[in-house]
């Protein structure tokens, strides 16, 4: 067993038949990611040894408290943990140490879950591309010139490079399902307001989520189950005979780039060939809502930043910076009629999409753009920007959760949008969807 290969589910599986030991596993982990200064800020080198250690006397006892007792899992920078620096890919946070551990990482402790170490991000989360010259910008698994996405670019980085089992994100506009589809990840967008957001460093609370990125979707199961504290959902028997799948035809289809659209047309012929049926559907206030969005997103991070960032103004990256002050800019009836008609599109996109069992979407329009030119080319980091996140932001917009799943094309993702809280519904159809991709 190669366990650098191997998904959470089977060296959880592994620890439980006493094949693998959890503290030369962890240690294992914590020699590959030395100096892998780029992808991870800090190791937990402490932490996790007193973690799995206490992982190992309970797998002897055979008091195992979950599937994933007993394996490293990374963690974005952004979630609190206790006595250890927690500083959101930021120089304006350089120093900020917690003391206590966000509510999620508490309970994945408490399922037997080993925190390996926090890894970088866009800073305080506001971009989707994962350049970061401010602390370091994580390398992506398939062009060694280009990002690796954003904003959770170090957690999709240490999957996809064999440096964790699986990683934990957070999502307000693609953060998880972005790096998870340019690294050839599965990556999961729960419901806003279904995982604790207390002790995780806020972007837009109204739209900020947590979600694992994971080698596939057995452990996108596990690790949600893992970061609640309940059992994982049920993913046995699951197919895509007779599945209702609807192709977004407004917006998220359009301006795609070749890649990504031959992986689009690839994935949902083989996903009819497993039995799916796909209609193509319209909404045109998706449009709309991603327009109103600008003004929601800016004016709630900077309500939250402002003052950060008015008193140390040039610690920041010039790009992200400027995101962050045209919030100060938006009325405040602009962001309360926006937010007003966004729950009405909200409405209408339930109603029209209630006979499917998903919406499907190309993650991205475009393929992992290179690194050098967004840092010289400012026109061509804010286009690639806003593109790389649009339809991902979709999702965030209409409310639900959503599953971004590899096609077999290399950086190109294939997502399923599902309502509230319908998780468990939405992972059995990936599942099923995997096999077939």
């Amino acid at each position: 067993m190669d366990w650098f290969k191997e998904t959470a589910g089977n060296l959880g599986r592994a620890i439980a038949r006493g094949k693998v030991h959890p503290v030369e596993l962890t240690e294992s982990f914590l020699e590959a990611a030395a100096g892998q200064d780029r992808i991870f800020a800090r190791l937990t080198h402490e932490r996790a040894r007193d973690e799995a250690m206490a992982a190992a006397s309970r797998a002897k006892a055979d008091r195992r408290l979950g599937p994933l007792d007993g394996v490293p899992i990374s963690w974005k920078d952004l979630f609190d943990t206790a006595g250890i620096a927690t500083e959101a890919g930021s120089a304006l946070l350089a120093g900020r140490i917690p003391t206590a551990d966000a509510e999620v990482l508490e309970t994945a402790t408490a399922g037997g879950l080993v925190c390996l170490g926090k890894t970088h991000m866009s800073e305080l989360a506001f971009s989707g591309l994962g350049l970061n010259p401010v602390t370091a910008t994580a390398p992506n698994v398939n062009d060694p010139a280009a990002v690796a996405g954003g904003s959770s670019s170090g957690a999709a980085a240490s999957v996809a490079f064999g440096l964790a089992p699986a990683a934990v994100g957070s999502d307000t506009g693609g953060s998880v399902r972005l790096p998870a589809a340019w690294n050839d990840l599965v990556g999961l967008k729960t419901t806003w307001g279904r995982l604790s957001l207390r002790g995780v460093v806020p972007l837009c609370e109204t739209l900020d989520s947590v979600g694992p990125l994971t080698r596939n979707v057995e452990d996108a199961a596990l690790m949600l189950a893992a970061l609640e504290g309940r059992g994982a959902p049920d993913l046995t028997g699951a197919s895509l005979d007779g599945v209702r799948l609807a192709v977004l035809d407004t917006l998220a289809t359009e301006d795609l780039r070749d890649a990504p659209a031959r992986a689009f047309a690839d994935a949902t012929r083989k996903l009819e060939a497993a039995g799916a049926r796909i209609e193509t559907i319209r909404f045109e206030p998706v449009r709309e809502a991603t327009i109103l969005s600008a003004a929601l997103y800016t004016a709630e991070a900077y309500a939250i930043w402002g003052g950060h960032i008015r008193e140390n103004p040039g610690a920041m990256f010039a790009p992200i910076r400027e995101r962050f002050e045209a919030g100060a800019n938006v009325l405040a009836y602009d962001y309360i009629a926006h937010w007003r008609r966004l729950r009405e599109i909200r409405a209408e996109w339930a109603a029209l999409t209630a006979a499917f069992d998903a919406v499907i979407l190309p993650t991205s329009a475009i393929l992992p753009p290179d690194a050098e030119r967004l840092l010289r080319d400012g026109d061509y980091y804010v286009s690639e920007n806003l593109l790389a996140l649009r339809n991902t932001r979709i999702g965030n917009l209409m409310d639900g959760c959503s599953l971004t799943l590899p096609t077999g094309h290399a950086s190109c993702g294939i997502s399923f949008m599902a309502p509230r809280m319908a998780e468990e519904r939405l992972l059995r159809l990936g599942y099923a969807a995997e096999r077939a991709l």
